[in-house]
């Protein structure tokens, strides 16, 4: 198209150039002159053409190398991506496991921390204590009181180690501890062979607190006898208890183990009824026989008058 002599025969069609070798219907062309032109359009078209094509080959390697390029990347990164995703889920899956079992275990120890923390104090002092509040002493107008010790426990411990004091203590403190499980009764404490129960508080039972304690009683008078001496097993424990009903005050005392305790007139009485009692006999006073008589379900003898010491307090 650019040269003169070659565009004196093209035409335009419909936007498409034609090459006509004939200029009109008389004239015509030389053969040689047209193998030239005609040959000079080959060429033309010829490097036409091989520039578009060379650079659609570029354009077309460049898009094929890219691709094979990303290709290749993602083949070489799809398994180290899902070796790493792999890898991460057995971590989370293996950490919430973890996690599932530090969390029962959390559970478990925070439930053992809670009963040993009933054991040494009631439920509802020791809620008060874990949200950090502040446990009034209370005052309960009736409760009953029962104390008990083994009778020549003395002789008994001079006549063994102390470990053998500990074993054989133990042994009777834990079958005790089984048998008042079944009454409504609270284990204030242990003091040596002393063994101190109430009923009545921390929750109050209305009159049923006598009933409850005698009925204890009479289950922990039999219980002795099964307990075993370690270093006497040829002997035999006996029990000697005491009761007492009236009212009292209870209330937590310290900060470090706290201790709750029971404080009043009541708490002696019935450690005198104890201490004035009889080997396996319960010494009830009047005020218990009073409780016990609304039941009518005891054999209560009359003992007779004791003398019994009474602490005065100012």
């Amino acid at each position: 198209m650019d040269n003169g002599n070659l565009s004196l025969h093209f035409t335009h069609y419909e936007g498409v150039s034609f090459f006509i070798p004939f200029l009109g219907s008389d004239e015509f062309v030389s053969t040689d002159a047209l193998a030239k032109r005609l040959h000079y359009v080959q060429s033309c078209l010829l490097q036409t053409g091989q520039e578009k094509l060379i650079k659609k080959s570029k354009e077309i390697l460049s898009t094929m190398s890219l691709k094979i390029g990303l290709l290749v990347i993602a083949s070489l990164l799809y398994p180290i991506v899902l070796m790493s995703f792999k890898q991460m889920t057995d971590w989370i899956h293996n950490y919430a496991r973890n996690l599932k079992e530090k969390t029962e275990d959390l559970k478990r120890e925070r439930q053992l921390a809670e009963d040993l923390l009933h054991q040494m104090l009631p439920k509802s002092v020791a809620k008060q204590l874990r949200k950090c509040q502040k446990v009034e002493a209370e005052n309960y107008d009736q409760v009953t009181i029962f104390f008990s010790d083994i009778v020549g426990f003395t002789s008994i411990a001079a006549s063994c180690t102390p470990l053998q004091v500990v074993e054989m203590l133990n042994n009777l403190y834990v079958c005790f501890d089984s048998r008042i499980e079944s009454y409504d009764v609270y284990k204030v404490e242990t003091i040596g062979d002393a063994y101190m129960v109430v009923s009545g508080l921390p929750e109050r039972n209305g009159t049923k607190h006598a009933d409850e304690i005698a009925k204890m009683s009479l289950d922990l008078v039999a219980a002795v006898r099964q307990v075993v001496i370690p270093h006497m097993p040829m002997g035999k424990l006996q029990l000697r208890a005491g009761i007492h009903t009236g009212p009292c005050v209870a209330g937590v005392v310290g900060y470090k183990m706290p201790r709750y305790c029971l404080f009043g007139d009541t708490v002696n009485t019935a450690s005198r009824m104890e201490s004035t009692s009889l080997p396996q006999k319960i010494h009830i006073s009047s005020a218990t026989y009073d409780a016990l008589l609304t039941d009518d379900a005891y054999e209560i003898e009359l003992r007779g008058d004791i003398e019994v010491k009474v602490t005065a307090f100012l």
